[in-house]
């Protein structure tokens, strides 16, 4: 009786053991196949602004522990400035279901926001989310929407200008007439440099393809060329420094990486800053810190000095020492 009570006792001792041990391999087996976070990325074309951000963007991701294909998947698509490329990647991108999707540039978030409602999108790098008709307003978007504004300091950089042009007259604006934000810009910066006597002209192109020929025309009739935050001008720009060379015209662009590629100076948003701030945001969503209706969109208060000194000075600009000093290039 006794040996037949310890055969019994020691079969239940191994079946607790047995649960046990399976009941921990389905746990095991849970945390394996939980599925980590998808995010789309749209961007509009390859230039080296848009890759800074992009960079950028990646790189914080993996500083909070997101990590590409390990702790986190990122579809990567690129329209190449092509609108029905974008269109399809778009749907692309949805049809995965993805948790989260982040537009670079103006054309890939309205590509994206036209195919969805309902998943969330991070903007990154859009000068005016509003006026490109992706949020009801910049500090309460209202729906699906939030993310990084590249707005420009266009009072500091027209600043920058007449410093280094004290006698500058008139000022030729180049920008691409299918994006909404890039007007707006435009038409800020005109107010402001009307105000200080100085004479604005406005070149519309509506691609990349008028970029030369108007830029032939502008350059014969201002001092001084300004490009505003605008994809189309970002993707022509190298056009627009060539002839403005030849023709000995200064170009002083919104954006920092452009100063590299010709321009003179300007006061810009530093590139994989807006990448950084944008992979923040993104983080914020995927861990419910965030919603996007009510999250106001990011605008950077100050911008970096960045100076081309080769350049001025085969234009016969002057720097003065106390901008070199402050400059980071």
């Amino acid at each position: 009786m006794k040996n037949q009570r310890l055969k019994y006792s020691v079969y239940l001792l191994v079946f607790v053991l047995l649960g046990s041990f399976v009941m921990g391999m389905k746990k095991q087996e849970t945390k394996i196949v939980k599925p980590i976070p998808k995010v789309g990325v749209l961007q509009f074309v390859s230039h080296p602004s848009l890759d800074l951000i992009y960079k950028g963007f990646v790189e914080e991701l993996e500083r909070q522990g997101y990590k590409d294909k390990e702790t986190i998947n990122i579809d990567f698509q690129n329209g190449q400035a092509d609108q029905s490329k974008l269109s399809s990647m778009s749907q692309q991108l949805i049809g995965k279901k993805p948790d989260v999707l982040v537009g670079i540039a103006t054309p890939a978030a309205q590509a994206l926001a036209n195919q969805t409602k309902d998943i969330p999108i991070i903007l990154g790098a859009i000068s005016d989310p509003k006026a490109a008709g992706l949020v009801e307003s910049n500090n309460k978007p209202g729906g699906n929407i939030t993310g990084v504004s590249d707005q420009s300091p266009v009072e500091a950089q027209l600043k920058l200008m007449t410093q280094l042009m004290p006698d500058i007259k008139t000022v030729g604006v180049i920008y691409s007439s299918a994006e909404d934000n890039s007007l707006s810009q435009v038409n800020r910066f005109k107010d402001i440099a009307e105000k200080e006597g100085i004479e604005v002209k406005t070149y519309a192109v509506p691609s990349t393809n008028e970029i030369s020929q108007m830029t032939h025309v502008m350059t014969g009739e201002v001092d001084a060329i300004y490009t505003p935050t605008d994809n189309t001008i970002a993707n022509g720009f190298q056009t627009i420094v060539s002839i403005a060379d030849e023709a000995n015209i200064p170009i002083f662009p919104s954006v920092d990486t452009m100063v590299d590629e010709g321009g003179v100076a300007t006061i810009g948003i530093n590139q994989y800053d807006l990448g950084v701030q944008t992979a923040k945001m993104v983080v914020d969503n995927l861990t419910g810190k965030m919603t996007p209706s009510d999250t106001p969109i990011y605008t950077f208060n100050t911008g970096d000095l960045v100076i081309n000194e080769e350049k001025a000075q085969k234009l016969g600009i002057t720097i003065p020492q106390e901008l070199k000093e402050e400059a980071k290039k």
